[in-house]
Formats: C-alpha cells, structure tokens, sequence
C-alpha cells in the first residue's frame, strides 16, 4: 500500500515514515526540494521514478521522494516554512502525486505563533489543505489530516478538554496566524467530508522525540539549556510523544469509523514550570523557581509588539505568544486510545530520548 506524507521531513511527518516503513507500508515523501541524505538515514531510500512507473515499486518496504507544490506561494516549500529557493524544475504537481498512491497524510504546516503572516499561514494552511482536501475527494483517496490542538477547544486546570468541548471554553484559542489558519484547514476537510470525502482527523498535543530535524518543539529544550530561565510561563501543554503519534496516524490508515472523526493524540497534562523543570534536569540547566505573573506576561507581550511594530520583525516574544503561553492546552485521549489504539508512553522516556537527540544534533559542547 502506497501513502503519500507532506511534510516528511518535520517531526511527526519524518517520524511518520520512519513508522510507515516499520510497518511494511511503501512511503511517498512529498518535499519542495530534496533534502539532505540524513534526513531519511535508516530508511531504505528507492530512487526517484516517473509517476507513471511508481506501481513497479509497490509492496516494497522503501521510501520515494517526490519534489512538488501544494500550496500556491512559491516561496512556501511542503513543510510549511519560507524559502527562497526556487521550485524544482521537473517538479509534480500534488494532484498527481495522490494519484499515484492510496492514501495521504498530510502533515505540512505553516507554524507561525504571532500576529503576522496571516496571509501566508492561510495559504498554506488553509488553501494548501483545501487543494489537497479536494484532490483526496475527485480521486476516491482517504486523507488522514495532521491538524493541532491549537484548533479545537481550549483546556483549563479544572477541566481538561476532548473532542466536544465547545471552542469557547476558557476562554477560547488565542486567534494568532496559527490558530485560525489551522482551524481554517480543519474546515476545509469537514466541507469535504460533507461532499462525500474519506478522511480522518487528529490533532497532536505538544510533540517530542527524535528526528526533530528543523528543530521544531525541541527548539524549546534548546533554549531552556542554553541559560537559565528562572521564571516559566503561568501554562501548561499536553506532552506527548511524537512516536506515538505517528503509530496512531498509521493506524488511521484503516480506520472504519465514519469520515471525518476527530481524535486528539496529547498526553500527558503538564505546567510549563514542570515542564521547564525536567527539560533542564536533561539539559544540564538550573531548573525555573517561579511562575510568570499574569501582569508581566502583559508587559512582555507589549513590549514584543513594540517592537515588532519598530522593526518591522515579530519575534517569539509577542503578545500572542505570551497569552498562549498562559493558556492551559491541557486534553483527554480516551477516544483515540478506544479507537486507534492510541499508547502514551512515559512522560520520561519522552523527554530523555528527545534530549539525548537535540543534545547530539545541535548543543556543541561548552
């Protein structure tokens, strides 16, 4: 059986064909441009072919790379983040890549937590998605849709949300580029369902592991090893393992429930302070000794505004940012673990394997 994986050279997507071929599944990685050979050491790596010679591969255990478009800005490549490059010249178009295989999963996203590049986060999120929504609906293909729990309801501490929690609980999401891009795309895929598409829904927690290549969440371990952070965000996140959940999207693959299910893959309900806590036990670090107080959070926030405003450049520290941070994204999988067999391994073999790999990747020693 063919899958087809966009961003597969990002966390859960690159982890998603490391599971995919596990399972004797033959991968399509559909990229903007050729990554590096590491990217995908340990799979066996078949040579690049015509679309139309992809079925003499079929049934065996190796990865094919396809270069091409998804989304409409040239300057978006499949994962999501800007590039200046330009577009290969022999590359494929997404229609014809779905055609070519059985089932997609589509991973790639365009993460910008901030006011900014609204514009592009819909293109890629949004219209990106629809594209591929639509392509998956006239060919008779399932879409497995990676979306985020930033795109559902919001958690508390009193009451962790699921699947049915009404969006405007606590409060609701903060409405930042990601956020309503990402909700747009999820609505997308339901407009489809509703024509008569195949598809599966799930939206991750806050993911570690390893092959974080970019890196994405593990630029988190990064920056709570590279000094001390003695005061963490008031928050908390859904750690889970990126592993995880790419055996759980796998398993969507044969999901015979309705279409357009939504299950959530999070883990476990941790604050930042605790989060920061065992991220600088493993990083060599002093772990934080308060929590941030809800008026600094405020003076923060403004003042990255300021300066986003003066310099024409948003940063990390901006006030979307820091009201997120603030949030509680905190969830229940109970119905992806009944239905797609969904496991949460420990929160410490989580964190250690992920740090031994940001640690070997991308911390030189002092």
């Amino acid at each position: 059986m063919r899958i087809l994986v966009t961003g597969a050279t990002g966390l859960l997507g690159n982890t998603i064909i490391r599971e995919l071929a596990r399972q004797g599944y033959h991968s399509i990685a559909f990229v903007r441009k050729r990554p590096d050979p590491e990217v995908f050491q340990g799979i066996e790596l078949n040579p690049k072919q015509p679309i139309a010679q992809a079925d003499q591969t079929d049934g065996l255990e190796v990865l094919e790379v396809i270069e091409g478009e998804f989304a409409d800005d040239p300057t978006s490549n499949a994962d999501g983040q800007k590039n200046d490059g330009q577009p290969s010249g022999d590359a494929v178009p997404i229609e014809s890549a779905i055609e070519s295989c059985d089932a997609v999963i589509h991973c790639a996203a365009m993460i910008h937590l901030g006011w900014k590049q609204q514009a592009e986060s819909m293109r890629v999120n949004r219209d990106g998605t629809k594209r591929i929504a639509q392509a998956c609906l006239q060919q008779r293909k399932r879409l497995i849709y990676i979306g985020t729990v930033n795109a559902i309801a919001l958690g508390s501490r009193e009451m962790i949300a699921d699947e049915d929690t009404p969006l405007a609980h606590a409060g609701g999401q903060v409405p930042c580029a990601y956020v309503e891009s990402k909700r747009a795309g999820t609505e997308e895929v339901h407009r489809a369902v509703a024509s008569g598409l195949d598809a599966v829904i799930v939206h991750p927690g806050f993911m570690l592991g390893p092959w974080d290549w970019k890196p994405s969440s593990g630029r988190m371990l990064i920056e709570v090893g590279k000094s001390w952070k003695p005061v963490a965000p008031r928050g908390g996140c859904s750690l889970c393992d990126s592993r995880d959940v790419a055996k759980g999207v796998v398993s969507a693959i044969d999901y015979d429930g309705e279409s357009g299910r939504q299950f959530i893959m999070a883990g476990h309900n941790l604050t930042y302070r605790e989060l920061w806590t065992e991220m600088a036990n493993r990083m060599d670090s002093r772990p934080p000794v308060q929590t941030l107080g809800p008026g600094v959070e405020y003076l923060a926030g403004l003042v990255g505004d300021l300066w986003t405003k003066v310099s024409g450049n948003e940063t990390d520290v901006n006030s979307a940012q820091v009201r997120m941070s603030g949030q509680y994204h905190w969830y229940d999988s109970s119905r992806a673990i009944r239905e797609l067999d969904y496991e949460i391994r420990s929160a410490d073999k989580t964190l250690d394997d992920a740090a031994e790999w940001i640690r070997n990747r991308f911390v030189l020693p002092s």
